[in-house]
């Protein structure tokens, strides 16, 4: 049996979530054998969307594909990018009429891999279904042979839970991002594919979910919807590691970094 082994990254926040991944990811994927790197990008520009800056820093640190959320609308310059770069993700639910694209599809050593991004709808922006519109790429992904990841950009655990069983056996994984919260749910479903509801974030981890405690506990007391401001600290790389068999396209172990 051959297996592969890919590294599935938290939505990276601000300056130290970038500062972690340049002192950290090299050795991390060596240590860890990882043939593939997959990071949800969409909080790299102090919080709040990506920078044609940030996309090209992340692929000299080796990140193979980028996947966003709701943020990735907040800097207007990435547009052509998300149109340009196939390895440079918004969720697919959105309607076709705005940039970019949903699915990334590589080979790497041989292997065929695909990557879908999707967001929830509940407590979310208005999207078209993520159910209706994951299932359809994800059954044509599988009858071309592609290992498949989903990266489910979602404020629900119900809703991320729902969706991970409706996918499961079509895909090698489902994971979780946009709560910047590492849950410890991560598990092998019936149907071979690996889930967790969040891989958690990349960014100082003892404040509130990377931003500045001072700024949310202002706005929860004055319920003013002041913008949330990236703490500053050291950084901390979360994510999950997953191993496939490549046979089967099935996962055979997903763990929490």
């Amino acid at each position: 049996m051959k297996s592969i082994k890919v590294l599935m990254l938290g939505d990276v926040s601000g300056d130290p979530g970038k500062r972690a991944l340049f002192v950290g990811l090299s050795s991390l994927t060596k240590i860890t054998g990882a043939d593939l790197v997959v990071a949800n990008g969409e909080n790299a520009a102090q919080g709040f969307g990506i920078e044609c800056e940030d996309y090209y820093t992340f692929k000299q640190m080796g990140i193979d594909v980028i996947t966003s959320g709701n943020h990735i609308w907040q800097k207007q310059e990435i547009f052509p990018l998300l149109d340009s770069q196939k390895d440079l993700l918004r969720p697919i639910n959105y309607t076709s009429s705005v940039p970019g694209h949903g699915v990334c599809t590589l080979e790497k050593n041989g292997i065929k891999f695909a990557v879908v991004n999707v967001q929830g709808r509940v407590d979310m922006p208005i999207t078209e279904d993520p159910f209706k519109a994951s299932r359809q790429e994800l059954e044509r992904l599988y009858k071309q042979g592609y290992i498949t990841l989903v990266d489910l950009h979602a404020e629900s655990s119900l809703e991320k839970e729902s969706l991970a069983f409706y996918l499961d056996g079509l895909c090698a994984a489902v994971v979780g991002t946009h709560t910047h919260v590492q849950t410890m749910d991560e598990r092998i479903m019936p149907g071979g594919t690996a889930y967790i509801t969040d891989i958690g974030m990349t960014g100082v981890q003892d404040m509130v979910i990377g931003s500045d405690p001072s700024v949310s506990i202002h706005r929860q007391l004055s319920q003013v919807p002041v913008r949330s401001v990236v703490a500053e600290g050291n950084g901390v790389i979360k994510g999950v590691l997953i191993e496939i068999d490549c046979d089967t396209r099935k996962a055979i172990k997903i763990e929490r970094i």
